[in-house]
């Protein structure tokens, strides 16, 4: 689908006032109600054949956007942790709605879709095809419609908990589509016993979750993650001691050779550092868990001589005002603040 450029630039209500965009139809994605927020940071609903229900995705972009029609912008994709959704105004993050360089866009990857195209399409959570969504359709629906850099070097994807795994498994699996890869306290590495005991716990809606949420607003907390599915639904069996080799060949570590020509950066904390705390707080012990898969991924760059970065801030001390090493709001934010900058510098020069 071709869309026109008068599709690119806001119709302003008054002369110097923007609109939210028209955003068209298209790529599968069919759009319901109204757009809600501002012109800068506003959020749509789409249904699409690929995964059940509504999706809410949440595009930011700069001031600029409106004041400079001709200009195009390189695109960084965001995702979020289980039991989170874009709809949560706290996935709009202080750095990413500061950001004059770029456009922001969180799509929706349900609150345990995993972003992936579920092994089992016959559950009681309907279809979810979460990766084909967003490739396929996300994707270009947003080159579409926006004045974006459509190509590798104006592109790059990251996230945090969930999706985090998502992040890197998406320029995995996609090496051609970004540039650039980030992980925030990502669940990254499928070797590790509690991130399979998440998974599952997630799909059964019993036992230990990983979910990683930014702050009141869209969450799953207290009604679950949807119908209870088999726990073999999204990656293929995850019961100790069965065969884990599919679900296993899906975690970002095992795939670490394809992001050969992919920029990555990593972030975790590691709660105090006492084992006690650790037990006890379940915050702490997600971000424990996640600093194991992290250094297992930069492990796995480093054997293969790929240039990355990796930062574990252990407490938090120093970080950030909110961030105490944990699973937490306010230590992403913190990531973000670091990160986005030299995100910009990177993508703008490539472009």
């Amino acid at each position: 689908m071709t869309t026109s450029l008068a599709l690119l630039t806001a119709t302003p209500a008054h002369a110097d006032t923007p609109a939210i965009p028209n955003l068209a139809d298209g790529r599968g994605l069919t759009q319901v109600g109204k757009a809600e927020g501002t012109p800068t940071n506003f959020v749509i609903t789409v249904t699409t054949p690929e995964v059940t229900g509504q999706h809410k995705i949440r595009i930011i972009v700069p001031d600029t956007y409106y004041t400079d029609p001709g200009k195009r912008y390189p695109v960084f994709y965001f995702l979020h942790g289980a039991g989170d959704g874009p709809g949560n105004p706290y996935m709009a993050y202080p750095a990413l709605l500061a950001t004059q360089k770029m456009i922001t866009v969180l799509p929706d990857g349900g609150a345990r879709g995993w972003y992936t195209d579920w092994v089992r399409q016959d559950t009681a959570a309907g279809a979810q095809n979460w990766e084909t969504f967003h490739i396929n359709q996300v994707i270009p629906f947003i080159d579409d419609n926006l004045r974006t850099i459509n190509t590798k070097n104006g592109r790059a994807i990251g996230g945090l908990s969930m999706g985090g795994f998502g992040a890197l498994s998406y320029a995995e699996n996609h090496p051609d589509l970004f540039s650039q890869t980030v992980s925030l306290s990502g669940a990254i590495d499928f070797n590790l016993y509690w991130v399979r005991t998440a998974i599952r716990g997630m799909l059964s809606n019993s036992g230990f979750t990983m979910s990683g949420t930014s702050g009141s607003g869209d969450t799953a907390a207290g009604s679950g993650f949807g119908p209870a599915v088999p726990t073999d639904s999204v990656f293929g069996p995850l019961d100790e001691g069965g065969d884990l080799s599919q679900a296993r060949s899906h975690g970002p570590v095992a795939k670490a050779a394809s992001l050969k020509d992919v920029g990555v950066t990593l972030y975790t904390g590691a709660g105090d550092g006492n084992l006690i705390n650790l037990m006890l707080d379940q915050e702490a012990f997600k971000e424990a868990v996640t600093l194991g898969a992290q250094n297992n991924m930069k492990a796995a760059l480093d054997r293969l001589q790929y240039s990355s970065g990796a930062v574990n801030y252990g407490n938090g001390s120093g970080w950030g005002p909110n961030c105490q090493g944990k699973h937490t709001h306010g230590c992403w934010a913190q990531d973000l603040v670091d990160y986005i900058p030299r995100l910009e510098q990177t993508l703008t020069h490539a472009a």
